[in-house]
């Protein structure tokens, strides 16, 4: 449905320029979302997908296997569309501080996102709620280090922003000017706790996300918020009990549509177009995340089964196999310290892995010497190579 414009432009001057900043109605949208037949099957493959991927944390052996890697997947995705060149290879070396000489700044920026999602799902365990506080304290952690960290990290903006374009004047799209921000927050933080709007939790999830984005309440990392704050209302929610959906590869693979929509909403007023494309986002994601999943269970006991045919050392093996399922990249330092083993036992046991070609040394070095899980990191990275 095409409502028109769905809020209003305010007018100012910076210098010569006149510029034209969008400030957003409140949600929800009026005259309300068409859910029709055609809609609420898509809303029901939704919710049948994540559903599905739900159940994938009770199937799993351990379930944080899984999750330690799929949360750095997400934040490398996350923050290559804002242009990071930064690989799941360098952020996991990143966090080895044995592993000196990784890119620098691409990869803080990286690292930061994972502790801004961490962040934000402690919070929700502890009970916090999902607040303009919360949303702050996320941003804060996001440019906590690096790129961004002089852009008022936790803080919402107060000068103007932009997006496309050198300047507010010739800008794609400017959003509300710094006086408008908290109340736009506000009116935001209202729509995530009201309950009288019969509104299902994914729709809720779709609608924040573009308003959120139209916002733009900070001076640097509105995309990588935006896009946390989906798993965060979902997590919230109850929707997943394990921070499993994330909808960067989606947005990533469909960068051109997923904008145009959202000027569409803003200029048109066609929440429905976006929020079919959103749902078929979800459902295709929380699909791909469970096929992932039991790839990743089926390699896990495929070489278990080869190291326990491989003779005397296969026990040492087995558990070098099981930290390297932890810690897919890993030094021989955090081996031992993980197994339990000593430096010649665990030796023996990498060895195994290395001639089975389980693993594979990175370095070189015949000290200090790093080693992958190949294929872990493979299925983990499909879709992820920089744009």
């Amino acid at each position: 449905m095409k409502r028109g414009l769905t809020g209003r432009f305010e007018t100012f001057h910076i210098g010569d320029e006149t510029v034209r900043a969008f400030v957003p109605d409140p949600l929800p949208p009026d005259p309300p979302l068409v859910l029709d037949g055609a809609r609420q099957v898509l809303l029901e493959r939704a919710l049948l997908a994540l559903g599905r991927l739900d159940s994938i944390a009770t199937l799993l052996p351990d379930p944080h296997l899984f999750l330690y890697g799929y949360v750095r997947r997400e934040a490398v995705l996350s923050s290559q569309i804002e242009g990071t060149q930064s690989s799941l290879s360098d952020l996991l070396l990143f966090e080895l501080q044995e592993a000196p000489g990784v890119p620098m700044d691409d990869v803080v920026e990286v690292s930061n996102y994972v502790a801004a999602l961490e962040h934000g799902l402690e919070r929700l365990k502890e009970g916090f709620p999902l607040s303009n506080r919360l949303i702050r304290e996320v941003h804060a952690k996001l440019l906590s280090r690096g790129r961004g960290s002089d852009k008022l990290p936790g803080e919402f903006r107060r000068s103007q922003n932009w997006i496309g374009g050198t300047r507010p004047g010739t800008a794609h799209f400017v959003p509300p000017p710094p006086h408008a921000v908290a109340e736009c927050m506000g009116q935001l933080e209202r729509f995530l706790h009201g309950s009288d709007t019969g509104l299902p939790v994914l729709v809720k999830a779709a609608l924040a996300h573009v308003q959120f984005e139209t916002i733009h309440p900070f001076l640097d990392g509105n995309g990588r918020v935006g896009r946390l704050l989906i798993a965060l209302i979902l997590c919230d929610a109850g929707i997943l009990t394990q921070p499993l959906l994330y909808l960067s590869l989606f947005f990533k693979q469909n960068r051109a549509e997923y904008y145009r929509l959202l000027d569409q909403v803003r200029a048109e007023g066609d929440w429905e177009m976006w929020l079919d494309f959103f749902l078929e986002g979800v459902r295709t994601t929380a699909a791909g995340a469970v096929t992932t999943a039991q790839r990743l269970v089926e390699l896990f006991n495929a070489d278990a089964g080869r190291i326990q045919r491989s003779g005397r050392a296969a026990g040492s093996a087995l558990r070098v196999h099981g930290a390297l399922r932890e810690r897919p990249v890993i030094s021989f330092k955090e081996i031992c310290r993980r197994t339990g083993l000593s430096f010649p036992a665990a030796t023996t046991g990498m060895n195994v892995l290395l001639n089975l070609g389980v693993a594979r040394e990175l370095t070189g070095r015949r000290r200090n010497r790093l080693f992958a899980y190949d294929q872990f990191l493979s299925l983990l990275t499909e879709g992820t190579e920089p744009l």
